[in-house]
């Protein structure tokens, strides 16, 4: 490990760092999304008996003490239920659009650090080869080959870790970042199933 740390470099260094800061997002969302799934499934039967009951200042404080995105999006749907459904969709929607922030979360992190690694990994090839034709410039034929061989070997490490790092990043991005819009999706049709239990009462 500590050759390779000293093949690859202050870039190599930092490649690892950015692998540990991008394994951290993906672990937290994981478990975030999974803890918010967990909670919307005894959350939505709550609401649902309290609005079927009738209860709306007893489903307004629900959600006031239990925040996700369901119980954000279930706040506005009580708020609105005066309004016709189409009013009340549009209104839905609009608090959608504004918990997909909170639910991407550090994603553009995740992002910025699938991009910029195999970008680091080349500087770390460009600085490696610099580094290995000085020492042909410097000696010729007859330098230390040690030297040289240290220059071609940061080269070669960087890029293979910058594209190591840079696939998983890519593809959990991805992922996360799609279990976002089919979760907000979802959210919507939870609570505008909720709403017609609302609107029927009415």
């Amino acid at each position: 490990m500590m050759v390779l740390v000293e093949q690859g470099g202050i870039i190599l260094i930092l490649i690892a760092m950015l692998s540990l800061v991008a394994a951290a997002i993906i672990i937290e969302r994981l478990l975030y999304f999974s803890r918010i799934r967990a909670d919307e499934e005894k959350l939505l039967t709550r609401l649902k008996n309290s609005l079927e009951k009738g209860h709306y200042e007893e489903a307004m404080s629900i959600c006031e003490q239990n925040p996700t995105p369901i119980t954000n999006l279930m706040k506005v749907g009580i708020e609105y239920r005066g309004y016709n459904s189409e009013v009340i969709k549009g209104a839905i929607t609009d608090a959608a659009n504004m918990e997909i922030p909170r639910m991407e979360g550090p994603l553009s992190f995740l992002g910025t650090i699938a991009h910029i690694t195999p970008l680091l990994g080349l500087l770390g090839t460009v600085t490696g080869n610099i580094a290995a034709f000085g020492v042909l410039g410097e000696f010729g034929m007859g330098g230390d080959p040690a030297l040289l061989a240290r220059g071609i070997a940061e080269a070669l490490v960087t890029t293979a870790a910058g594209i190591i790092v840079s696939i998983p990043a890519i593809i959990f991005y991805n992922y996360l970042v799609s279990k976002v819009n089919h979760s907000i999706i979802r959210l919507e049709n939870r609570v505008s199933e909720l709403v017609m239990v609302l609107k029927g009462r009415g």
